[in-house]
């Protein structure tokens, strides 16, 4: 069985809601998600919030950890989680925000930086990714799939 299709069972029997806010990835979490049949009674909400105004304006990113931190960063990432919580009320909550390329990136925050955050109930973490600049497919499905190992391991 794939991973998606664990996790929508998995949260199902626990009766648990998901909600995801992606960035880099532009929907392909909540599409790898919604790809399979049933995941309606677990996924309550999917935000693409790629622009920093969405960010600001849809998930209430302070604009200060933008512009201090950048959206990719722990912080943006963090807020991102900690605010899809209070939108969705959902159990389970999940932000990615990263850097997929080609351009875009710096020294600092290389193509391939991805923040990924997950949050079940009072239990926030996120991770830290450098993915192998290989184009922005391989970067935004090699987050997807790092997001759903994450989910996983969280359930």
């Amino acid at each position: 069985m794939s991973l998606n299709k664990k996790i929508v069972s998995i949260l199902k029997k626990k009766k648990l809601k998901l909600s995801v806010a992606e960035s880099c990835t532009g929907g392909l979490l909540s599409s790898s998600i919604t790809s399979v049949s049933g995941a309606s009674k677990i996924f309550l909400m999917g935000l693409v919030t790629y622009s920093n105004q969405a960010k600001i304006n849809i998930l209430k990113v302070p604009k200060k950890i933008i512009q201090k931190h950048g959206a990719v960063s722990v912080q943006c990432c963090l807020s991102m989680v900690n605010n899809l919580n209070k939108i969705s009320k959902s159990k389970l909550c999940v932000s990615v925000t990263g850097i997929a390329g080609p351009k875009g990136g710096s020294k600092q925050k290389p193509v391939g930086l991805v923040y990924i955050g997950v949050r079940k109930d009072k239990i926030v973490k996120v991770n830290r990714y450098i993915f192998k600049n290989r184009g922005r497919n391989y970067i935004q499905k090699a987050t997807v799939n790092k997001a759903l190992k994450l989910i996983h391991n969280f359930l």
